[in-house]
C-alpha cells in the first residue's frame, strides 16, 4: 500500500512539475519572446527587423536543439546575425528548460509526425555509395552552395558582398543540424521550415534525392567541425 501511495505521489509530482514549467515557460515567452515571434509563433508583429523572425510553428529543431539556440544565441549555431540573443545571460537553467519546452509543446507539437511524412516522401539515403556520394556532394556543393556559403561552408560566399541584396547565409561549420535535417533542409527550402525570405530555395527542383542526399553527406562530414 505504502509503495502503491509513493507512486501515485511522484506520478503528481511528475505531472506538477511539468504544469509548472508550461506556466514559467508561457510566462517568460510572453515577457520577452512574443514582441520578435509574436502571439502564436508565427512572427507576424510589427517588429522592423533586417532578418525577421522564425516561424517557430515550422521550425524542423527539436527541443534540444531549440534550447541550445535559445541558450547560446543563434550567432553561436551559425548566424550571421545576433538578431537571437543568447539568453544564458538571461535565464537560469530552470527557466530555459521551461522556455523551450513551453515554444515546443505550444508551437511545434506534431513536430516528429511531420518530420516522418516528409521522409516517407523521399528516397532513403543510399547504402554502399560512400565514395560517389562524398563525389557528389563535393561537385554540387562547390557548383551551387558556396555561392552563398562559401567553399568551405563558412557564410561567406560571393553572393554576400552583393551591394543591392543582402543575405545572411549561414557558417555550416557550426550547425546543429543532423544529416536528415540537413536533406530535408536542402530538398523543401528555408521558407518550408519558418524562414520569411526564399535565399535558401528548395533544390528538389534541381535535383533527384540521391544528389540531395549527397549534399547531406557532404555538409555533415567534411563541413561541420566536430569539436
Amino acid at each position: 500500500m505504502k509503495k502503491l501511495l509513493l507512486l501515485i505521489s511522484s506520478i503528481c509530482f511528475l505531472f506538477a512539475s511539468q504544469n509548472h514549467n508550461m506556466e514559467l515557460g508561457k510566462k517568460l515567452y510572453q515577457d520577452t519572446c512574443i514582441s520578435c515571434h509574436g502571439v502564436d509563433g508565427k512572427a507576424k508583429t510589427d517588429m522592423q527587423l533586417i532578418i525577421k523572425p522564425r516561424d517557430l510553428s515550422l521550425t524542423l529543431l527539436t527541443e534540444e536543439q531549440t534550447y541550445q539556440i535559445i541558450k547560446h544565441g543563434a550567432h553561436y549555431w551559425g548566424a550571421k546575425s545576433d538578431i537571437m540573443p543568447a539568453f544564458k545571460y538571461v535565464f537560469n537553467e530552470e527557466q530555459l528548460r521551461s522556455i523551450t519546452h513551453y515554444i515546443t509543446k505550444t508551437f511545434n507539437p506534431n513536430l516528429k509526425e511531420r518530420i516522418e511524412k516528409l521522409c516517407s516522401q523521399c528516397e532513403k539515403e543510399p547504402i554502399n555509395q560512400d565514395k560517389k556520394m562524398k563525389k557528389w556532394g563535393k561537385k554540387i556543393f562547390k557548383r551551387n552552395c558556396s555561392f552563398c556559403h562559401g567553399i568551405e561552408g563558412r557564410g561567406d560566399g560571393v553572393a554576400t558582398t552583393s551591394p543591392v541584396d543582402s543575405i545572411f547565409p549561414y557558417d555550416l561549420t557550426k550547425t546543429l543540424l543532423t544529416k536528415k535535417q540537413i536533406f530535408l533542409y536542402v530538398k523543401y527550402g528555408g521558407k518550408h521550415f519558418g524562414t520569411d525570405k526564399d535565399d535558401m530555395p528548395a533544390w528538389s527542383k534541381k535535383y533527384n534525392d540521391f544528389r540531395l542526399h549527397s549534399i547531406a553527406k557532404y555538409i555533415d562530414e567534411i563541413i561541420i567541425k566536430k569539436d
